[in-house]
């Protein structure tokens, strides 16, 4: 029997709840197709941090390194400094891990969540390669005159021709593997930010190594427009640190809402992170209201990424089944309890494999 040792991080706010229900979903699958999850918890976060002053302790992030996959919940909580506990948490993983891919699979389960008129599950079907640990996001920052009136605040985005090509190569071998519409469309600003020049010129040398692939263009402006009107045209997309962060949520409201979307921080073949992509939502923990279904998709991509697929894709399946079905509704809060939703995928799961 496969073993796979992952770290979980449930977090803050509604982390830990959502948490708990992917990790019930993700156990059943490893109980019905025969493989089992070693699970060391950590209780990082900003509560955690107010009680210990601690965020992550490098003893532990040691520990997190030897790991297949690291789970987490959610991080964020008004009550600390912006950014404190994201960059020593999640930044500190991307960065010190060399998370170097963002995954966002942006699939619509049924018509009736889509915003978008006319709209259905075979026009929604992309899956956003976004650059993870280079462009504004690299911590090049910094401030002079601070709290005068002539402050100058700059902040540097930063690309190297090895960075990039990496991401491009990969999302190549996606719509590849993938095998649907096999066409790659990069999207950038290099009109205007010239500097991304080099994102055209590496786009347009790795396309010569996958001939059977087609390739499109869009600038990130045009990119979100076309995601809008016609999200049927795009099969995998590639793009930059900062504008994948803004059109990742773009098509995740396409998709539903935050409440299905998921993602993986991935750096292939080395422990990678996978999480819903909503917020911490403070004011709803404890409440037993959050959806779970981002969290649930989470574990399916991170149960993918460890190469027990049918696993993963059994549990996509079920999400969407119950869609179809109406018998989840939608996920904004209250719609369905939150351990409901965990119980009713669960059961699915383990009703469909009996069944199969």
């Amino acid at each position: 029997m496969a073993e796979y040792d992952i770290a979980v991080i449930g977090g803050d706010g509604i982390g830990p709840e959502v948490t708990a229900q992917a990790m019930k979903v993700v156990d059943a699958a490893a109980e019905v197709y025969g493989f089992k999850l070693n699970k060391t918890e950590y209780p990082f976060g900003s509560e955690h941090y107010l009680k210990t002053n601690e965020i992550f302790p490098d003893s532990a992030f040691e520990e997190v390194k030897d790991k297949r996959a690291i789970y987490l919940g959610a991080i964020g909580d008004p009550r600390l400094p912006v950014g404190l506990i994201e960059y020593g948490i999640i930044a500190r993983m991307r960065f010190d891990l060399d998370l170097y891919i963002n995954l966002r699979p942006i699939q619509l389960y049924d018509e009736r969540l889509c915003p978008l008129k006319d709209k259905g599950p075979e026009d929604v079907d992309m899956i956003i390669v976004r650059e993870n640990t280079e462009g504004a996001y690299a911590g090049m920052h910094g401030f002079a005159h601070k709290g005068q009136d002539l402050e100058v605040a700059t902040q540097t985005m930063v690309y190297t021709r090895h960075g990039v090509e990496r991401a491009i190569r990969y999302a190549f071998d996606l719509a590849r593997e993938r095998n649907k519409r096999k066409t790659v469309t990069l999207i950038d600003k290099a009109n205007a930010v010239r500097a991304q020049d080099l994102w055209t010129r590496v786009f347009a040398i790795v396309a010569k190594d996958y001939p059977d692939i087609k390739t499109e263009h869009a600038y990130i402006d045009a990119a979100c427009m076309w995601m809008i009107k016609n999200p049927e045209w795009f099969d995998v997309a590639v793009t930059t640190n900062l504008f994948g962060d803004i059109i990742t949520d773009l098509g995740a409201m396409v998709q539903g809402g935050m409440g299905i979307a998921a993602s993986g921080n991935i750096h292939p073949g080395k422990v990678s992170l996978f999480e819903p992509i909503h917020g911490s939502a403070p004011k709803h923990a404890g409440r037993n209201v959050a959806s779970p279904v981002a969290a649930i998709l989470a574990g399916s991509m991170m149960l993918n990424y460890l190469g027990e697929k049918t696993a993963g894709n059994a549990i996509e399946q079920v999400v969407r089944g119950l869609f179809k079905t109406q018998r989840l509704k939608g996920v904004g809060t209250g719609v369905h309890g939150t351990s409901e939703v965990g119980e009713m995928v669960t059961s699915e799961l383990r009703a469909a494999a009996t069944s199969a």
